[in-house]
């Protein structure tokens, strides 16, 4: 089902939701290759985008896409070497690279095992601006964004309180997030809404308190990070299970 207002799709299960997520992230990135020859994606940690990498390996996803074209980054790191338990890189490797043709130089992870987190940021944003070579003050253009949303309303590593969900100027940041005691390293909202296609996984009916935050009221940076999250020339489509859009106000 889609909203008329805004593009949210809801899935009775995860099952369907996640084949939905797929068809969809599929159609965009085989539609960008063609267009422009390759693709660049920013991929999500957590556990919702684990399942999406999962069946993407499967047929008939597996062979739909030519990955040789695509070039893989991340949207957040955490603060950990990438063989870590917790790395994300780790996970989008072990679900989903590995069994796929994705040349090495075409993986550009976060340098995270470098013990300054803020010289990991400056780090990542320096590959990001090479590899588009676009210098600052300019903005360069992911053609996909994969996001989740947590329950606290965070997505990426841009938590509640932290002044990365301010930041408009750097295109990656190290936000210390008190809850954790740790740092992350997290892309910023002037660099995610600067992409052409982001698609929010969401499921869980202990985020419908906030998915209604991130999607019915006006942005809230402190309070919800994800509600930020709001392209300006590019498309932004939420997949969302019933249990987590059950305080929607959405037409039945």
């Amino acid at each position: 089902m889609t909203s008329s207002q805004q593009d949210i799709r809801i899935y009775p299960t995860t099952a369907a939701l996640m084949e939905a997520a797929a068809r969809h992230f599929v159609q965009q990135a085989r539609q960008t290759i063609e267009t422009q020859g390759t693709l660049t994606l920013a991929l999500a940690g957590g556990s919702t985008p684990k399942s999406l990498y999962a069946l993407l390996t499967t047929p008939p996803f597996l062979t739909q896409l030519d990955w040789t074209r695509v070039h893989c980054f991340w949207g957040d790191e955490r603060h950990v070497p990438p063989d870590h338990q917790d790395s994300n890189y780790r996970m989008a490797h072990e679900s989903l690279l590995r069994y796929l043709p994705v040349a090495p130089d075409h993986i550009h992870r976060v340098p995270s095992e470098i013990p300054d987190a803020r010289t990991a940021a400056d780090r990542y944003e320096d590959m990001i601006r090479q590899h588009f070579a676009v210098p600052a003050p300019e903005v360069p253009r992911f053609d996909c964004v994969l996001l989740g949303m947590g329950p606290d309303g965070h997505t990426a590593s841009l938590f509640p309180g932290t002044q990365a969900t301010h930041e408009q100027h750097r295109l990656v940041t190290a936000p210390w997030v008190d809850t954790l005691q740790t740092s992350r390293i997290t892309c910023t909202p002037a660099l995610f809404n600067h992409a052409r296609y982001v698609t929010f996984l969401v499921q869980g009916q202990h985020k419908a308190h906030m998915l209604r935050s991130a999607l019915e009221g006006p942005p809230q940076p402190d309070l919800c990070p994800a509600s930020c999250i709001r392209p300006q020339a590019g498309t932004l489509t939420w997949f969302v299970d019933q249990e987590a859009a059950s305080k929607l106000s959405l037409p039945s």
